[in-house]
């Protein structure tokens, strides 16, 4: 807190865009990694086997995108958030707030209500507490730390808890592979862990298969049938690389921590960094999830390893993202005039409110199924994200994409996949005991292979809409597009509403720092602790040619050579090792 300047905008919300590579890495990690990934990566291997590892492995190669083409784009346009990034790309606001606003419905409801169900399983399992004091503790001192330190801090907060993550689950994982006999005894004994007891009625009542209580065939195949299987080879690698794209390369959480590197030779090593310790959840999450089963049949694999850690961090990473969304996104045009100190204000307090929506959102997640809830959020991307992913990549690649298509390919994507995901909430997923009434024809396609088809579907809608409608000049696209990230020619905003807004706020900041009333002891302390300033002051105005050589600083993306050559030599000694590991446990 007390080494970034937490009183501006970029310091608060991008870390002064000073972070180096390791606290970008760890942070990414951490930020990917919560709590229902210790509960819904073990239960689903203790149930399924070795596939579920491949949400993990499929990053590696996803996260390689994110630092080497989406990252320099994003940088030499000089945006602080995705929405951001869209209205600088297409013009208009509509895109721009379209996302702002799912954005933060997904957050709300999939990533907190996960983190919230995990960490009150883990709480009523481990420590016996009240779930309601337990919780709300644990949002206090989330809380306190994301509110005050802004993302240095909480990338700071992230590395160190990544730390007690990995550590905590490396030392479950030699307790458990020592308990089982060692990884020949996994391989031995999970196909042999079946219920220990069952009901005596219910093979009379319901007819039970096996298939419902035994281990699968192919538990230890990562590559499996593509028709017939839980998770198809095809839909894992088109599908899951589709959902993962969105996930990783446009979402604000995982994507402001790049924003905030030193440069982009520390983006690529955090990422690279990133994608190695994505080779450890098989190890120390589905492995000891299946163990779990050998040692106690009957019971949902459950991991119980440093999931405060896990909660606090994902959760950090949330509310920090979602209070840059909702500020720079919706309030920042609802008041363009807006000053540094305001918009400041008005993002803690959003993270206060959200909160308030998870505390309130606990007796939701209380009463849902462990296994079915991570399935189901997996499933929520599926249908929510393969549009997003679509009009993001076609915008970073494709000079030819314009705002029409752009638009009406997300409003005819969300449509699609609205179709599909509301027929299967009110059905149901069902399970293998009662299976779901949802008709075939609807829900009978897997949710991945559902994501391929609405991506292409997108896809088709941007680019034939923009081929019928007038392009965007080059003018208007130097820097925000990969073919132009090196253009060195002036760029012409699409709208000059920005410009405007942004003159506003320079009089109203010019306004407030010319006559300020003195502040007592007690405010001056407060203030300084919430990154305002000693006294609630604005910060010392910065002359033109100090602005420029910030803008400068902060969209440059050379790289030295050296260093360059060194992490293009890491990221391909990564992707061979990701590669044998698929084919080995293929």
């Amino acid at each position: 807190m007390c080494r970034t300047n937490r009183g501006t905008v970029k310091g608060y919300f991008l870390a002064g865009r000073n972070m180096v590579w390791w606290p970008i890495g760890a942070s990414l990690f951490a930020s990917n990694i919560g709590s229902g990934h210790f509960v819904g990566l073990a239960g689903t291997g203790a149930a399924n086997g070795l596939a579920v590892a491949g949400f993990e492995w499929n990053a590696m190669f996803i996260i390689l995108l994110l630092g080497w083409l989406f990252v320099p784009v994003y940088l030499t346009a000089g945006v602080i958030t995705m929405p951001q990034y869209l209205k600088k790309r297409f013009g208009g606001q509509r895109i721009r707030l379209y996302l702002s606003i799912l954005s933060l419905f997904m957050y709300i409801f999939t990533k907190i209500s996960v983190d919230m169900f995990s960490g009150a399983v883990f709480i009523q399992q481990a420590l016996d507490w009240n779930i309601y004091v337990a919780v709300i503790a644990l949002l206090i001192i989330t809380t306190i730390y994301t509110v005050t330190g802004g993302l240095a801090a909480l990338m700071y907060t992230d590395t160190v808890q990544t730390f007690v993550m990995v550590g905590g689950a490396f030392i479950l994982m030699g307790y458990a592979f020592n308990e089982v006999g060692g990884y020949q005894g996994l391989f031995d004994k999970y196909m042999n862990a079946l219920p220990s007891q069952m009901l005596s009625p219910m093979p009379d009542l319901y007819n039970i298969s096996s298939s419902c209580y035994a281990p699968r065939e192919d538990s230890f195949h990562m590559i499996r049938d593509a028709i017939s299987s839980d998770l198809p080879w095809p839909a894992v690698i088109l599908g899951l690389s589709i959902n993962s794209l969105w996930y990783w390369c446009s979402d604000q959480v995982i994507v402001q921590r790049c924003l905030a590197g030193k440069n982009l030779t520390h983006v690529k090593a955090g990422c690279i960094l990133c994608g190695y310790l994505k080779l450890l959840p098989m190890f120390l999450m589905v492995m000891p999830g299946m163990i779990s089963r050998i040692l106690y049949p009957g019971l949902r694999g459950l991991m119980l390893a440093v999931m405060l850690a896990a909660l606090m961090s994902s959760l950090a990473s949330i509310f920090n993202s979602s209070g840059t969304l909702f500020t720079m996104d919706i309030y920042n045009r609802l008041r363009p005039q807006a000053s540094d100190k305001e918009l400041l204000t008005v993002g803690r307090v959003w993270i206060l409110l959200l909160v308030g929506v998870s505390i309130a959102w606990i007796p939701v997640v209380q009463a849902a199924q462990g296994g079915q809830l991570f399935d189901y959020i997996q499933s929520i991307s599926s249908y929510l994200a393969p549009p997003v992913a679509a009009v993001f990549l076609l915008g970073v690649f494709v000079k030819r994409v314009n705002e029409q298509g752009a638009f009406w390919g997300m409003v005819g994507g969300l449509a699609v996949g609205m179709a599909r995901m509301i027929p299967e909430f009110i059905y149901g997923t069902g399970s293998c005991l009662f299976p779901s009434a949802c008709p075939s024809l609807i829900c009978g396609v897997h949710y991945l292979y559902f994501a391929v088809i609405l991506f292409f579907a997108t896809a088709a809608i941007v680019i034939g809409i923009s081929l019928c409608t007038s392009p965007i000049p080059d003018k208007h696209l130097h820097r925000l597009v990969f073919s132009l990230r090196h253009s060195k020619e002036e760029r012409i905003d699409l709208d000059t509403e920005e410009e405007e807004e942004a003159k506003k706020r320079e009089a109203a900041r010019q306004r407030l720092s010319k006559a300020v009333p003195s502040s007592s002891w007690l405010r001056q302390s407060v203030s300084w602790f919430c990154g305002l300033g000693s006294g609630g002051q604005e910060p010392a105005e910065a002359s033109p040619e100090e602005k420029a050589e910030e803008m400068r600083r902060l969209t440059d993306i050379t790289e030295h050579p050296t260093w360059k050559a060194v992490v293009n030599l890491n990221a391909v000694v990564m992707m061979t090792l990701s590669l044998f590991l698929w084919g080995y446990y293929a």
